[in-house]
This record gives C-alpha cells, sequence and structure tokens, in this order.
C-alpha cells in the first residue's frame, strides 16, 4: 500500500530528523494539547492522547514537555485550535492529503495553497484524494525489536490485520478501532512503538522520476515544516536508483 512517502526515507538519509527534532516535538505538543482539550488528561479514557503520547516517547520528547503539554491542554487559557485536511496533487498527479491543526484557518489555507502553487500543484475539493485512500490504525517498530515471524505472529494475536517489513521496520496494520489495543498489546512484548497512529494508505501509486520526482520532493518538504501541518501523505512510486539520487 502507498500513502507512507518515500519523502521520509530522504530525509532519514540526509540526517534531516536531527535538524527537525524541535519541530517534530512542537508538533505532537500541539497533538497532546488538542487531544486534551477535546477527551480529557487520561490517556487510559483518551485514545487520541494515548496515540499522542506514545509518539512523543518514540522520538524520545522529555516527560516535562509531555506534561506541560497535557496541563497547557487542559488550562483555561488553552488554544482553540481545529483540524483540517487539505487535499490535493502534486507533480505527475501525485495524491497529497496534508493534515493540520491550527489556530488561524486563513494562514494555514494560504501557506498549503501557496506551497502547490510553487511547485506546480493544485488544491482539490474535501475528499478529491482520500475517496480513494483508506484509514487505518497503524503501528511501528524498528526492526531490531523482533524477528519477522515474531512480531507477525505477535501482531496477528493482537488483532491487527498484517505486518510487513517497510522502510527499514516492522509496520502492523489494523483496523483504526484496533489501534489502542494493538499498540497496548504490542508494548507489552516489545516496549514503546516508533509510533502509534491513524494513517491514510492507498493501493494506488504514481509513478515520478526525474523533474517530476525532485519538485514533489520539495513541496512535500516544503508542507511538513509548516508549523501548522501535523502530517503529510502521497502516493508516489519512486524507483531505488531515483530515490539514491534525491537523497544525495
Amino acid at each position: 500500500m502507498a500513502g507512507h512517502s518515500k519523502y521520509a526515507n530522504i530525509q532519514h538519509r540526509k540526517g534531516g530528523q536531527d535538524k527537525k527534532r524541535a519541530q517534530v516535538f512542537t508538533k505532537i505538543a500541539r497533538e497532546i494539547q488538542a487531544a486534551v482539550k477535546l477527551g480529557g488528561p487520561d490517556p487510559n479514557a483518551n485514545p487520541r492522547l494515548y496515540r499522542a503520547i506514545a509518539s512523543g516517547r518514540a522520538v524520545n520528547m522529555p516527560k516535562d514537555n509531555i506534561q506541560r503539554a497535557v496541563d497547557k491542554g487542559g488550562g483555561a487559557g488553552a488554544e482553540n485550535l481545529d483540524e483540517i485536511r487539505y487535499e490535493g496533487f502534486g507533480p505527475g498527479g501525485v495524491g497529497v492529503i496534508v493534515e493540520c491543526l491550527t489556530d488561524n484557518k486563513n494562514r494555514t489555507a494560504g501557506e498549503v495553497r501557496a506551497a502547490f502553487t510553487k511547485s506546480g500543484g493544485n488544491l482539490g475539493e474535501t475528499n478529491s484524494v482520500s475517496n480513494s485512500w483508506r484509514r487505518i490504525g497503524e503501528v511501528r517498530y524498528p526492526l531490531a525489536a523482533a524477528s519477522e515471524d515474531a512480531m507477525l505472529e505477535a501482531a496477528i494475536e493482537a488483532g491487527a490485520d498484517d505486518c510487513v517489513v517497510e522502510d527499514e521496520q516492522h509496520v502492523v496494520t489494523c483496523d483504526m478501532n484496533a489501534l489502542i489495543g494493538v499498540s497496548q498489546a504490542l508494548t507489552k512484548k516489545f516496549g514503546d512503538p516508533a509510533s502509534a497512529k491513524f494513517v491514510w494508505r492507498t493501493d494506488l501509486a504514481i509513478p515520478v522520476e526525474g523533474d517530476q520526482a525532485e519538485t514533489l520532493m520539495k513541496l512535500l518538504t516544503q508542507l511538513d515544516d509548516l508549523d501548522d501541518v501535523q502530517d503529510v501523505y502521497s502516493n508516489e512510486d519512486i524507483s531505488e536508483d531515483e530515490l539514491a539520487r534525491l537523497s544525495a
């Protein structure tokens, strides 16, 4: 299934994750705040908060940072953060889904639209991309956490639908309603996952190469760098040779 952009691979190969650590912490903190405001401060009774805190632990977000975000989300002056999903098409007709949390819809819309326009893409209507995608639960572990057979067996026992190796990680997929149970069962066996969240996936992958691939990566980078953007999904199909060129 497509949907986990190869942009992530390129950022990893360039060492981009370390450079973006502060930004990652900020985005997770905003998700924690939004989760607390909507569902309360108890992660055991608030699945969205559970997922957000798990994401923070996975990237070694300090406990103090997590607690401050929880406290801020439950405070009287907590930000009103609106969830917005933008959908559009990048170079080569690649579908792009952009999930945002924002306190200013006009600012966010302008920034997202500008990123698409600059890269020769265009924003579409709601569901113009996602109508052929699926929303599912996903849990990721590094390959060192377990053998492929052990992870698959544990995932199926926990209620997951499948487990494959992708991007040098074990990727466990399940129904959205099963995510909390699956991630909790796997955590007991293998420790905290690298991530546990809802994702967009599709079986439709669009081949891109050359200038189109390069421009697409710039678009995805620009979108991901926006403060209001939480997640970016795209369905490009880029060959390993092309990926190596773009990572150089």
